[in-house]
């Protein structure tokens, strides 16, 4: 327990004063191994631990499923979504912002980043929006309000990052996370709904497109639309695990952009390839600073104490997880998605088994919690990412967004309280 001090004294400390996160834990890691001298500081110890932290067959799915990503983004698909989403819902009363919401459902689907879909989105229908007379501030915040749900639908980093750290099923995880998605984008049509009635109270000016015209936009996405649908088929019916799924959808993202879309050339698919390189390269070694990190935490207690703390929660299930969830949704507000899911999995696990918490359920939760960190200053990196798509000012957003923001951290808290919420769909996608 005297080792508790100095191992979140280094982390915290290294943090402010602007240290990356993954090289933060590693300093706090190596200064406790030191501290507590003998065996603890052996760099054999920790060569070991950052090999564990990656060393993952689930871990192996990350780098397959960022690259899918990256080929989608670059091989068309957005605006051909964004023209099919418009279609279909673009010609009522606030027309553009149900676009903005089902695109960011169905890209989503495809990408499985916030960032990088409010980036993609956001830099089309921004300018659409306020083109068409919308306000640019509520534009914005829609768009980054709207792409929350891209971490939920599978394919979902974190919820493939969760699954390696908490040694659960990524399928499970996957299926899981198909009906709170659904949530989510019906309480965005809600709120959007009453805001649009009330200050933006117009409609948009896209063509009609009639029963040919919209079958042909529905052919062109089609293609597109259909690997998340053959990603869930294949882990629902056994064909293959997360990891080949990962394999599965790079290929098929390749057909699609090289073949049929024809938009992704030699110098398009090496650019995807060392992007997606680089972003497996900073989780990967994130996921093992943590590992380090989470090493030393166990050996020196920090999981016990926790469990002693909240022990007398653990005959009241709901009640810790509402405790856990303000502490996460806290959390958020200064830490990534990642980062939080690596650094809290390992010491919260003792304490949700003993309380008998699934770990399915919990982890979605959990996720989504952390989630809602990604819109929330000072951190917010959707929300940044909002504002520098659409030239206005980090500031002049965070207002617009609080409605979104309310109704989201409403739905966490509900699905907290009524597990069945997920858990039944699960059973729907996933029968035992």
């Amino acid at each position: 327990m005297k080792v508790l001090a100095p191992l979140f004294g280094y982390l915290i400390g290294s943090i402010a004063i602007g240290v990356p996160i993954a090289f933060a834990l590693l300093f706090a890691s190596v200064a406790t191994g030191m501290h507590m001298g003998g065996s603890s500081g052996n760099p054999q110890i920790m060569a070991a631990q950052l090999l564990r932290g990656t060393d993952s067959v689930a871990m192996m799915a990350l780098p397959f499923f960022i690259l899918t990503g990256e080929l989608m983004n670059r091989g068309g698909l957005t605006h051909r979504i964004i023209a099919l989403a418009s279609a279909t819902v673009g010609r009522v009363r606030g027309g553009l912002g149900y676009v903005a919401i089902l695109s960011a459902l169905l890209f989503g689907s495809l990408v499985g980043s916030a960032v990088a879909s409010t980036a993609a989105l956001g830099a089309i229908l921004i300018p659409m929006m306020v083109k068409d007379g919308y306000n640019r501030e509520r534009s914005a915040a829609l768009i980054a309000s709207s792409n929350l749900v891209s971490p939920i639908m599978p394919p979902s980093v974190p919820l493939i990052i969760y699954g390696a750290a908490a040694g659960v099923s990524i399928k499970s995880l996957f299926l899981a996370g198909v009906a709170p998605a659904l949530y989510l984008t019906i309480v965005m049509f809600i709120v959007w709904y009453f805001i649009a009635r009330s200050k933006e109270n117009i409609r948009s000016e896209i063509p009609r497109v009639g029963a040919r015209g919209l079958a042909k936009l529905a052919y062109q996405a089609i293609w597109a639309l259909l690997l998340p649908v053959i990603i869930l088929f294949g882990l629902r019916s056994g064909v293959f695990t997360a990891t080949e799924a990962g394999v599965v959808s790079v290929v098929y993202a390749l057909i699609i952009g090289v073949f049929v879309y024809r938009e992704i050339n030699v110098k398009e698919a090496f650019a995807a390839l060392r992007s997606a390189a680089k972003v497996s390269a900073v989780v990967m070694f994130l996921a093992a600073a943590a590992q380090v990190a989470a090493y030393y935490m166990a050996i020196s207690g920090v999981p016990a104490v926790l469990t002693r703390s909240l022990g007398g929660l653990v005959d009241n299930p709901t009640l810790l997880m509402i405790v856990l969830l303000m502490f996460i949704i806290l959390l958020g507000l200064v830490l990534d998605v990642v980062p939080t899911i690596l650094i809290v999995t390992p010491i919260v696990l003792p304490l949700l088994n003993a309380a008998g918490i699934d770990l399915i359920y919990f982890g979605i939760v959990f996720t989504l919690a952390n989630v809602i960190g990604l819109n929330t200053p000072p951190v917010g990196p959707s929300l940044n990412v909002a504002a520098a798509v659409g030239n206005v000012k980090v500031g002049a957003i965070i207002r617009p967004t609080l409605p979104y923001l309310l109704a989201q951290t409403a739905l966490v808290i509900v699905m907290a309280l009524i597990p069945e919420l997920i858990l039944t769909p699960l059973g729907w996608l996933d029968p035992k």
